[in-house]
């Protein structure tokens, strides 16, 4: 969307009102899309639940590629909003699920893998695309999508069920059986079945998430709170740092920056998706190695100093409007390289491995559904006001706004989260119930 909406303002003749709701509909669909994922998921399991969002994602992108006017490209983006709410939720849930102690964190970040490649392809098809006819180049850029969640939805249908939702539902034969295929040997096989087993209480299972709700939000033990702030917190901080921004609108940021062509505007946000998904990638080997808490210190400590930079370049630059300074236009870009990068290796994966593996097993679906629900409306509300905002306090004011909210989340990370590197599932609520931080963090590491 980031190139397309450059030619679509032009074909359609949208304004920049209409651009902002464009670009962020697909997030507060996606919030109503995660809320309903939860339930759902807990109701038909997870491999069906990221079924049925390839499916909605395969119809949004459809719409989008086809759509005659702006009222149906509105109703497309919305459509695959849903989807992505979907996916949002259950990628990540569905990787902790199957996943043993040692290699969840990896295994758990793998979701934002696809992200970034997928992210790194959109800006490709930007570049490639762009070549072609006005009426058709944007059309492709979007309709494209089809095609990886056609994929997907035959792909999920070769893979395991999560054992952890098949033990919730008393499948305990068919889970035995999963974990012996998905675990490194059949001791551990055994451990994580007895873990399991006990966390989910069979027994006394309750189906259909009822009394959930009640658990999360009206009377939950002082771990669960703790689980729940921590989980919707770190889902806030994730966007309230301005990545939409740069995301979504790194041609205008360029562009304030002094790069005025148009394809070297378009080739300067693939050094945006390349750039996010090497760290990516790095953040994904050190996750279970350095650990969720270390990185997440680390990466907001690298966010402060890139937005600082970030919004010093560009207020300079707009103070000498008309001037062309190579000095600040190559800081604007490496300062916007450099926040992309501290962000993804350590605040964007983190965000979903965290999220979704502090749970207890009876929450974790709909208790991470608030988390993604908070995540999508943040997203929703950066995309679409951060032309307004930057209007209203200038491109540089608006980024040293995001690097102040960076420095809270520092702050909330440093205070509040307890290292999670090497902790079973089933751990996470003593972890999150007793001891302070600094014996939580030393007991992590051991």
């Amino acid at each position: 969307m980031s190139g397309a909406m450059i030619f679509i303002k032009e074909d359609l003749l949208i304004n920049d009102t209409q651009v902002q709701v464009l670009a962020g509909i697909l997030n507060i669909c996606a919030l109503v899309g995660s809320l309903m994922a939860g339930r759902i998921s807990d109701l038909i399991g997870r491999r069906y639940t990221i079924v049925l969002a390839s499916i909605i994602f395969l119809i949004g992108s459809v719409l989008m590629g086809w759509s005659p006017g702006y009222a149906v490209l509105i109703t497309g983006r919305c459509v695959a909003g849903i989807g992505v709410g979907f996916a949002l939720l259950i990628a990540p849930v569905y990787s902790a699920e199957v996943s043993s102690a040692k290699s969840r964190g990896f295994l758990t970040s793998l979701p934002e893998w696809g992200i970034a490649i997928g992210i790194l392809l959109g800006y490709i098809s930007n570049v490639a695309c762009a070549k072609l006819s006005l009426r058709l180049g944007w059309r492709l850029m979007l309709g494209i999508a089809a095609v990886p969640s056609l994929l997907l939805a035959i792909g999920i249908l070769k893979m395991p069920e999560s054992p952890r939702w098949l033990i919730s539902q008393g499948k305990l034969g068919k889970a035995k059986r999963i974990l012996f295929k998905v675990s490194n040997s059949p001791e551990e096989a055994e451990k994580r079945f007895r873990d399991i087993k006990i966390a989910a209480e069979v027994p006394k299972k309750e189906s259909g998430g009822k009394g959930v709700w009640k658990d999360l939000l009206l009377r939950p033990t002082p771990a669960v709170r703790r689980i729940l702030v921590c989980a919707v917190g770190i889902h806030f901080f994730e966007h309230a740092v301005g990545i939409e921004a740069v995301v979504l609108y790194s041609p205008r940021i360029f562009k304030s920056a002094g790069v005025t062509d148009k394809h070297k505007l378009l080739l300067a946000t693939v050094g945006v998706g390349l750039t996010k998904f090497t760290f990516i990638v790095l953040s994904t080997f050190l996750m279970d190695r350095v650990g969720r808490r270390r990185l997440l210190l680390t990466s907001f400590a690298g966010i402060i100093g890139a937005l600082s930079l970030l919004g010093t370049c560009l207020t300079i630059v707009e103070r000498h409007h008309g001037e062309k300074i190579l000095w600040a236009l190559g800081l604007s870009i490496a300062s916007c390289y450099t926040f992309v990068a501290f962000f993804n290796i350590g605040v964007a994966p983190v965000t979903w491995v965290y999220s979704s593996e502090i749970f207890p097993l009876r929450l974790r679906a709909q208790g991470y559904s608030l988390g993604v629900a908070v995540n999508r409306l943040m997203n929703a509300m950066i995309s679409m006001t951060f032309i307004s905002l930057y209007k209203a306090i200038t491109i540089g004011g608006a980024f040293f706004l995001f690097a102040g909210v960076s420095l809270a989340g520092w702050i909330f990370v440093y205070t509040l989260f307890p290292e999670t590197k090497g902790r079973s599932l089933e751990e996470m609520e003593e972890l999150f119930g007793g001891g302070n931080r600094k014996s939580d963090e030393l007991e992590g590491r051991v």
